[in-house]
Parts: structure tokens; C-alpha cells; sequence
């Protein structure tokens, strides 16, 4: 094995940290990237508080796992999303039916999140930015150039305060590239990279999965952004195209039987994770391979063990010698 294997606890919130810590301690793995919903890890108070720090830390490694990210992908959505109702299930009770509230809400929890990754000692935060223009992606009514402009110039004049904060404190963002976000594919992400000045502030968590069925290869973006890759999700997905049903889902919820595609449990689904190993030890990766766990088939448990197991097996250390170097006079 080359590289730790932690456990992302978004899909997990609903049990309290110190039931699934000895979880996935048994479950294999070897630390876990804390999302911070939940009880899991609290930005607010760790942005001020050490011994809650501590605390948590001290939790982690009763059970013999570490931490080498957190995740706040609820509060980074409604930095630049439209913030209509379907927030209200995350977004503070005070700020319902108000879109620029829980802006800034989450523009200062953002802020937060990087003071209490310094404090919690890692120095890498999963996230999104949201996208006030995903909803334009197919153009009827015609969408204009400058209607694009002006979401991407948004997001610069959103996220560049929170990214300050970042640097005050030598942490990294890390946005996970995906649909609904201000970054969904190579060429997007690009444009935010250069949107932002390319601060080194800001990077990618590299998740497969939401490349694969938009029908991208997974390693092109490793290697276009080989200096930008500060975190990594193992994350699978099938296609399922049958000829009734299309890329977009259809409207149907995950785990439906028809859709045309869904999440799988990793190593059960069309991503080619030994070519993603290969990648990864081209840039010289040396971060964790974090399981971000969803198969809406599958029992989470089972799954979460076979994932881990998975990982282990298809990671490897890259060769310090050329094969053939016995050849050589």
C-alpha cells in the first residue's frame, strides 16, 4: 500500500463520530475525512476552541485513525448557489427564505472552516463552490456570453475573501468537480483556475466518479491539473444507458431502476482505478485515497469494508528503478 485510505463521513453524518470511529477502524481503514455536518466536526467552535481540537483529535486516535482532511461541501454550495428551499434542510434556521443570508452565512462558515482546519492541525478543506449558472448549461433561451461571464466573476468576488482567509492560515480548498458547481468538468474547471488568478489557495478534490459518466476519461484531468490535485475521493459509477433513458438521470432518484446512470460501490463500477493509481503516481501524490461511499444497492457497511479492501489492493508504489536497468553498462 502506498497511501493512507480514510473514509469520507458525509454518507455517515447520521451516526454521532464516536460510534463510527471504531466502525471504521474495523472496517479497515485508516482515518477518516470529517465532513463537518453532523456531529463530526464542528467549524465554528473549532475555529475558536483548541481544547474541542484536541478533543476530537483525541477521539480519532483512540481508535487508531487519523485525519488529513475535513469537508464542508453544505456551507461551500450556498457561496455562490442560488439558495432556493432545498437548502433549508442544511442552512441555519434563521436564514430560510432568504437567499443573501445564507450567503453570508456560508461565506463566513467557509472563513471558519479554514481557522478551524488550522487549529484541528490539517491542511487541506473538501468542499463546493456552488454555481449561480448551472442552470444555464443547455442554452434555450439563448444564454449569452456575458451572462456566463458574470458567474464566474462572481465566484472570483466570493471566494477570493475566503480564499485570503486560507492563506492566513496555510490551508488548501480543495473543490470537488461536479455538476452544480462553478467547476463540472476539465474546460470549467480551467476557467476557474484562471477566474481566481490561479492562487495557489485553490485546487481539486479528484473524484472520478462525476467525470466518468459525463463521459470524460478521469486521468486527463489528473493530468491537466497535476500541480492542482491537493485531495482524492475513490469513488465509483456504472453507466447504464439502455436506449430509453439519457445522461441526465431522467428525474429519477438515485438508485432507481432506470436510470442511465448511478453510483456504485468502488471497484463495481466502470471507473479504471489502476489507471487512476498509475496517475497519481506520475504527479507524485502522496495524500490519502479517501472512499467516498454511495451504492444506494448496497448495505453502506458492506460496502464501506469492500471499498477499503478494494483501495488497499489496487494502490501500489511506484518503481524506483527502469526495469531494464540491469542492461546498462
Amino acid at each position: 500500500m502506498a497511501r493512507r485510505v480514510t473514509l469520507f463521513t458525509g454518507q455517515w453524518a447520521d451516526l454521532p463520530l464516536a460510534e463510527l470511529a471504531p466502525k471504521a477502524k474495523e472496517f479497515g481503514f485508516d482515518g477518516l475525512e470529517l465532513a463537518c455536518w453532523g456531529d463530526h466536526f464542528d467549524v465554528d467552535r473549532a475555529a475558536t476552541d483548541q481544547d474541542y481540537c484536541v478533543e476530537r483529535r483525541a477521539l480519532l486516535e483512540e481508535h487508531g485513525l487519523g485525519c488529513w482532511a475535513i469537508s464542508h461541501h453544505l456551507a461551500g454550495q450556498l457561496v455562490c448557489d442560488r439558495n432556493d428551499d432545498r437548502s433549508d434542510a442544511f442552512a441555519p434556521a434563521s436564514t430560510h427564505g432568504d437567499p443573501e443570508s445564507k450567503r453570508r452565512w456560508a461565506v463566513e462558515t467557509m472563513k471558519n472552516t479554514a481557522r478551524a482546519a488550522q487549529n484541528f492541525g490539517v491542511d487541506v478543506v473538501c468542499g463546493f463552490t456552488g454555481s449561480s449558472i448551472w442552470h444555464l448549461l443547455y442554452s434555450f433561451p439563448p444564454v449569452s456570453a456575458r451572462m456566463i461571464d458574470a458567474g464566474y466573476q462572481q465566484f472570483a468576488e466570493l471566494w477570493n475573501p475566503i480564499l485570503d482567509v486560507f492563506d492566513e492560515c496555510g490551508v488548501r480548498f480543495a473543490l470537488e468537480v461536479h455538476p452544480t458547481e462553478i467547476a463540472f468538468d476539465i474546460v470549467s474547471a480551467q476557467r476557474a483556475l484562471e477566474t481566481i488568478g490561479r492562487r495557489e489557495a485553490f485546487g481539486f478534490n479528484f473524484d472520478p466518479s462525476h467525470l466518468q459518466w459525463q463521459g470524460m476519461e478521469p486521468t486527463r484531468f489528473i493530468g491537466e491539473f497535476k500541480e492542482r490535485i491537493y485531495h482524492v475521493h475513490m469513488k465509483d459509477v456504472a453507466v447504464t444507458l439502455d436506449g430509453r433513458t439519457g445522461i441526465l438521470g431522467s428525474h429519477l432518484a438515485f438508485g432507481a431502476a432506470h436510470r442511465g446512470w448511478d453510483f456504485r460501490s468502488v471497484g463495481r463500477g466502470d471507473v479504471d482505478f489502476e489507471a487512476i493509481i498509475r496517475a497519481l503516481n506520475q504527479i507524485d501524490y502522496r495524500g490519502p485515497l479517501s472512499v467516498e461511499w454511495e451504492d444506494s444497492g448496497m448495505d453502506r457497511e458492506h460496502g464501506a469494508r469492500e471499498s477499503c479492501q478494494y483501495v488497499k489492493e489496487v494502490d501500489f508504489v511506484p518503481s524506483t528503478v527502469a526495469f531494464d536497468a540491469a542492461f546498462e553498462e
